[in-house]
């Protein structure tokens, strides 16, 4: 995969992983008006989804770390990597961000949506970089512990991943 692309994952695939780490996140409440939303990329041969935030004013002020970064400083948003969850194609479907918006919130929304996207493959390597260093300090145990004790369990999400995965196939 040479450009992170946007995916929606599938809210029962999520719900699933919930039923094994409760840090799987939800989309705030807004499940019936925005669909869960992120960028796909590989970590170690697993390929992982990490969810988008749209702009709030503390993006603005807060810092990048080892889980967190600003999309263009904060103005198009962020993402928390330690929200980051194993997929597989079954999980997701890719939204068409060039469909005709049906109102004006939905234009600017897939507006926005683009732009991420456009600041993410232009920093690609940043933010793989930034997921692989994650996952590993964290498959090592050399996590802060309060950075490892917001991120999900990757290596048991991934079994879970798998088990789902292999159930739905059948």
């Amino acid at each position: 995969m040479n450009n992170l692309k946007l995916v929606i994952i599938d809210e029962r695939y999520c719900n699933h992983l919930r039923t094994f780490d409760s840090r799987v996140t939800y989309n705030y409440g807004k499940k019936d008006t925005r669909p869960f939303i992120g960028i796909l990329f590989n970590v170690v041969n697993v390929e992982y989804f990490a969810p988008l935030y749209s702009p709030k004013p503390k993006h603005l002020v807060m810092k990048n770390t080892l889980d967190f970064l600003r999309i263009d400083s904060g103005t198009l948003g962020a993402i928390n990597l330690n929200n980051m969850i194993p997929v597989t194609p079954n999980n997701y479907i890719v939204p068409n961000l060039n469909r005709k918006p049906k109102d004006i919130n939905e234009k600017k929304y897939l507006i926005l949506l683009q732009k991420q996207l456009r600041w993410l493959n232009s920093n690609i390597d940043r933010v793989k970089d930034k997921s692989k260093n994650l996952y590993n300090l964290y498959i090592n145990g050399q996590l802060p512990t309060n950075i490892k004790s917001r991120c999900c369990n990757f290596k048991l999400l991934e079994k879970a991943c798998k088990q789902y995965n292999t159930t739905k196939e059948l």
